[in-house]
């Protein structure tokens, strides 16, 4: 066939891969949505303080620390489907699990679950778009898929934030904890999301047999010295993974200190939980927004800078978060830290995904970002949650915005495309350098 002849046919292709991608991206965070805004408001209900939460929410960091560069090669040795497949079914555990944990212990076990699921999930879905985006169409636009893939992620939240205000105010489960009814539904649409991965995603079979697990787990070490061999040969990969480090860091700020600032101004758990409600809804679909908005920000700055000054408005917005004495002030501040957040996180990942050359190893160094990811989250967690205990909720706020702000002059490390020059370090700073976070 003719190059102009498949060109077209190759377009096709590549726009029903997306259009999957995007269905499965919201079935995966439509349950998310659902018990974002009721997570940090049951522990805190059970009886923990903010302390104890960041301890708890540290075992998902730890699991996601102790397997996420095995999963990331296991998924690129033996598919991304079966990961995904084995990863949901975990969530599904892990949501009937929350629903009776009332104990340290069983919270613990609950976010220990979070994290092997986050480990699993967290490069496959993105690196089968991506290969599959170029296997029918090397052309493919994938800057597009990853932005609408933002634009997706904060509607499919957004609807389920709403539907967690509804369920919490109507309390449609006699007997059951008015904050349980999101994770009730949560857990069933989940079931749904298993069947759509195993829909959807098509994938050509690997090692020639359909399932030699045995094999892929002992290939699981070769494949991740060869992702650790090509981040340490590039300048931008480090930059990248830094970014990611810092950034989740200073995320504690505001994903698990929103709610409780919310508590504290209003003075009610249930009713913080009906106004988280509609107000993660409008942060999602802000952050929708955000995502939107990226092929024109970074046609007009480049994602280089445009990254800093996405970092240093995210960390305005928590501070407003911090120091906002009202509902209503807190919500703006969480709004606008919202529309950054969702602005920056596929200008991030496309730049990750611009500085990984080749697919054999894609899923793991994706992997790699996430383990870095799940460091800064854990140490912040801790952190930051000690802090809050030791002094006050707006300074340890206040502390996160700080970390994000400063994780954004990174971004002028990178380079697009990597090339080896990337391991010498220059004699003056890469001015003409490009990427971020």
């Amino acid at each position: 066939m003719s190059t102009s002849q498949g060109h077209p046919s190759g377009m096709a292709a590549a726009t029903d891969v997306r259009r999957r991608y995007l269905v499965l991206r919201a079935t995966r965070w439509l349950p998310t949505g659902l018990v974002i805004p009721v997570f940090v408001l049951v522990m805190l209900d059970r009886g923990l303080s903010l302390g104890q939460i960041g301890l708890v929410v540290a075992g998902q960091g730890i699991a996601v620390m102790a397997l996420e560069l095995p999963t990331g090669g296991l998924a690129d040795a033996i598919g991304r489907r079966r990961v995904l497949v084995v990863a949901s079914a975990i969530e599904l555990v892990a949501g009937l699990l929350f629903l009776v944990a009332d104990t340290l212990p069983l919270l613990l076990a609950f976010w220990v679950l979070e994290g092997i699921y986050r480990a699993l999930e967290s490069g496959p879905l993105d690196a089968w778009f991506v290969d599959r985006s170029q296997a029918v169409d090397p052309d493919a636009d994938l800057e597009r898929g990853l932005s609408t893939a933002g634009v997706v992620l904060g509607l499919a939240i957004a609807v389920g934030a709403v539907g967690s205000s509804v369920l919490v105010a109507t309390a449609p489960f006699p007997g059951l904890d008015p904050l349980l009814g999101p994770v009730v539904v949560a857990v069933a649409l989940r079931v749904i999301d298993l069947v759509a991965i195993h829909r959807l995603m098509d994938e050509p079979e690997r090692h020639g047999v359909p399932l030699d697990l045995g094999g892929a787990l002992r290939g699981v070490p070769r494949v991740i010295r060869t992702a650790g061999a090509a981040a340490r040969a590039s300048r931008s990969l480090r930059a990248l993974f830094a970014v990611e480090a810092l950034w989740t860091f200073g995320m504690i700020a505001f994903e698990t200190f929103t709610p409780a600032r919310l508590e504290q101004v209003l003075g009610d758990a249930d009713a913080a939980a009906v106004y988280l409600g509609p107000s993660n809804a409008a942060g999602w679909a802000a952050a929708a927004g955000g995502a939107a908005l990226v092929p024109l920000v970074t046609r007009r700055l480049g994602p280089r800078h445009a990254g800093p000054l996405l970092l240093a408005a995210l960390g305005g917005g928590v501070v407003v978060i911090g120091t906002g004495g009202t509902a209503a002030l807190v919500v703006v501040g969480y709004v606008v830290t919202m529309t950054m957040h969702g602005a920056a996180n596929p200008v991030h990942q496309g730049l990750l995904h611009r500085a990984i050359t080749g697919s054999a190893n894609r899923a793991t160094l994706i992997s790699v970002n996430s383990l870095t990811s799940s460091f800064g989250g854990l140490v912040g967690g801790i952190a930051l949650g000690a802090l809050a205990d030791a002094t006050t909720l707006t300074t340890a706020t206040l502390t996160g915005a700080a970390v994000i702000a400063a994780a954004g002059p990174l971004y002028l490390l990178t380079r697009t495309p990597p090339d080896p020059a990337d391991d010498a370090p220059p004699s003056t700073p890469p001015l003409s350098s490009h990427q971020h976070s």
